[in-house]
């Protein structure tokens, strides 16, 4: 669903800053390669990231849900000289394609890939976040949240994509729909919790920003 026009979309696009080359490949291989290639964050919303990652500067920052590491390389341009990257994703096949491209950037050694179940893996990581983006499966949100929270810096920003879920949050949730019913509730839950001040920005499928108080 486009919220604004492609046309808009487009003209804000052009006039953000250049795609780097490297994802710019990346961008064309998870296109003819993978499938569900538009859960790429691609160019603009990827050029977002990237600028909120500066604006941070984080030290540790967790990604839940790397599919073909697009977001992942967007984020990893704001990290620290000595920065690191934990990026977990369930789907095993797509591992040694996220790290051709994460050993081909400047940041392949600050990234760490994780197998696996997220609400498994991030208690044992051991670290605190300045930030950190949730893209996974959309019914454990107000669990990634809850395990997360605790895990933050104060002034840390919390990313949460995929919230406006094509509309579908703006009625109520059909029967067995659970990822729109989830998202509802996780949507109300970062409005309202007092440790988190959010903006929730219509970019592509809806982007949170929360940041720690």
């Amino acid at each position: 669903m486009h919220f604004i026009s492609e046309d808009i979309e487009n003209y804000s696009e052009q006039h953000s800053e250049n795609e780097p080359e490297l994802l710019m490949e990346l961008n064309r291989e998870t296109h003819q390669k993978i499938l569900q290639p538009r859960m790429l964050s691609g160019h603009f919303q990827g050029r977002v990231l990237s600028l909120l990652s500066k604006l941070v500067n984080p030290l540790h920052i967790l990604e839940i849900g790397t599919y073909t590491g697009y977001a992942t390389l967007c984020l990893a341009e704001g990290l620290k000289e000595k920065g690191t990257i934990d990026t977990i994703d369930i789907n095993e096949e797509l591992y040694d394609f996220q790290r051709k491209y994460f050993d081909r950037s400047a940041w392949g050694a600050q990234i760490t890939q994780h197998l696996g179940d997220a609400l498994e893996i991030i208690p044992k990581l051991n670290k605190k976040f300045d930030l950190v983006f949730i893209d996974a499966d959309k019914e454990n949100y107000v669990n990634y949240f809850h395990m997360i929270i605790p895990l933050m810096n104060k002034g840390g920003i919390i990313l949460s994509d995929n919230v406006l879920w094509s509309g579908k949050v703006l009625e109520p949730a059909k029967a067995k729909d659970l990822s729109t019913e989830v998202l509802i509730e996780y949507n109300k839950l970062l409005k309202d919790d007092p440790r988190i001040e959010t903006v929730l920005l219509p970019i592509r499928d809806g982007l949170t920003v929360s940041r720690v108080v």
